[in-house]
């Protein structure tokens, strides 16, 4: 879809406060960027004979958007990142719960909401990256780890206010208690080398760099920046393979309650956890399949398999509100 598309689509929905999807298009809002979903929508048209219009824009944005126009959005599905965007966009009730066996057959259930809201498509792992020049990867185990005096002045961050850290921060108050993610959390505040970085990116190319020796990154940007430049100095380390698995979150989407054609939307989902869309899904952004019967892009597999955590990414929505706390009370900002 252009801008221009985009645009005109924008305005007739907020000027005529009606849904306009025909009775052959679904309309989905989308925090997942357009050139990570444009061939797959165009694929399922293509395939299926359905019209696939759709909005991007940040998840908050698309959130807030569906509330102000209840009834009359013209949404009905809503793709977003992060479990816990999906979360709260649960608790705000604009998500209706779906029965579908091809759903539960293709997604594991620690990926999805356990109420049926929503539901995982692709998963995104967050573990360490580090400098294979000044770091030997024995050194490395956990992410508690890196909150230990070996590391004084050798760790670099994502800011706290990226829901990725407020998500990790969250299962780890999750599988570990409070308390020993505080002491985490304050671990890692006193080892940083530098003040948290706004983007993953960033932080990748200062351990390049040598601004720093070790991160906590989402896997995806380290596969990108390796695309780019496969000479850096970078390595991938599964953390807490011998305790609860690497921090995993997921793209995942729900279906809006006031959709006109939630039965269409419902086989479109079910159509988003098949083989073929997972694989399109997935490799787009160098993720990993949440259907367990589809194997990662083969760039992907290169990095090693790895044991994921298994909690359930629910528990992220819930506890994001105190992950927030803790991190502010500790001083990362």
């Amino acid at each position: 879809m252009t801008k221009i598309v985009t645009a005109l689509l924008f305005l007739f929905i907020f000027f005529s406060g009606q849904a306009v999807a025909a009775p052959d298009e679904l309309v989905v809002y989308s925090a997942r960027k357009e050139h990570l979903v444009k061939d797959l929508f165009e694929k399922y048209e293509k395939e299926q004979g359905i019209k696939i219009t759709y909005i991007t824009g940040k998840a908050p944005v698309m959130l807030q958007r569906i509330l102000s126009e209840k009834e009359n959005t013209a949404a009905d599905i809503l793709l977003t990142v992060d479990a816990g965007n999906l979360w709260h966009a649960a608790q705000k009730e604009i998500l209706v719960p779906v029965t579908s066996p091809v759903l539960d057959r293709n997604i594991p259930d620690h990926y999805k909401d356990p109420d049926n809201r929503w539901f995982g498509l692709s998963v995104r792992a967050r573990t360490i990256v580090y400098n294979t020049d000044r770091v030997k990867k024995e050194d490395l185990s956990t992410y508690e780890a890196l909150a230990g005096e070996d590391w004084k002045g050798r760790l670099l961050l994502r800011t706290s206010k990226k829901v990725y850290n407020q998500s990790l921060v969250a299962m780890l108050i999750a599988t570990l208690g409070e308390d020993r993610t505080r002491s985490i959390v304050s671990g890692w505040v006193s080892n940083l080398a530098a003040p948290p970085y706004s983007s993953d990116t960033k932080v990748l190319e200062a351990i390049a760099a040598g601004q720093g020796d070790a991160a906590i990154v989402n896997t995806y940007y380290y596969g990108r920046l390796m695309k780019q430049n496969p000479d850096l100095p970078l390595g991938i380390f599964w953390a807490d393979q011998s305790d609860n698995g690497v921090h995993v979150n997921v793209s995942g989407a729900g279906i809006v309650k006031y959709s006109k054609k939630i039965d269409q939307a419902v086989r479109f989902l079910e159509w988003l956890s098949e083989k073929d869309a997972q694989k399109i899904f997935a490799d787009a952004n160098m993720e990993y399949p949440v259907n367990q019967t589809v194997l990662p892009h083969a760039d992907v597999r290169k990095w090693g398999a790895f044991k994921p955590s298994t909690a359930n990414l629910a528990r992220a929505g819930e506890l994001q509100a105190r992950a927030v706390k803790l991190m502010d009370i500790e001083g990362y900002k």
